[in-house]
């Protein structure tokens, strides 16, 4: 497993996971630059995801569906605060109605994650900032860190795919 620690903090409302990969930052800036391998592995199985939407720059707007079974659709958008390559991604995130506008009145969280080598390996950090309290308690009981760690083990599974290849 790739996540080698996942910790929440109450008190400035935030949750940090950290893996590392066999690979260099670029490689795995690839997969959150490229929306095609961003859609591989952003949705926690058995979730698929497609981006509608994907502006890959300061001050860009992504739009995407989420499709679990049953063909339950949870929408939702981000905005690109800052792109560093390959060091640093900076957006806000939040649910979206299904013509990919932001849901009135629901508070944004933000994100921000970072590749930091070493040696040959590649420590990603996500942070996760959320709004108050109550968001912060809602996504965790509902399975955000289980989910985010399911998509972080898919990040490991495709890159085995492609030393394999």
């Amino acid at each position: 497993m790739t996540v080698i620690t996942s910790s929440t903090n109450p008190g400035d409302l935030s949750m940090t996971m950290v893996a590392e990969f066999d690979a260099a930052p670029e490689r795995l800036w690839n997969l959150w630059e490229d929306p095609r391998q961003l859609e591989r592995w952003w949705g926690p199985a058995p979730y698929s995801v497609t981006f509608t939407r994907y502006e890959f720059e300061p001050g860009g707007q992504c739009r995407y569906c989420m499709t679990g079974p049953e063909d339950m659709k949870i929408y939702g958008w981000w905005r690109m605060d800052t792109i560093d390559a390959p060091h640093r991604i900076e957006f806000a995130v939040g649910p979206s109605t299904d013509d990919g506008e932001p849901v009135p009145g629901h508070e944004q969280m933000s994100g921000v994650v970072t590749f930091e080598p070493i040696g040959a390996r590649t420590r990603m950090t996500v942070l996760t900032q959320f709004a108050d309290t109550e968001q912060m308690e809602q996504m965790i009981s509902g399975g955000m860190e289980q989910g985010m760690r399911q998509q972080i083990g898919q990040i490991y599974v495709l890159l085995e795919a492609a030393h394999a290849a």
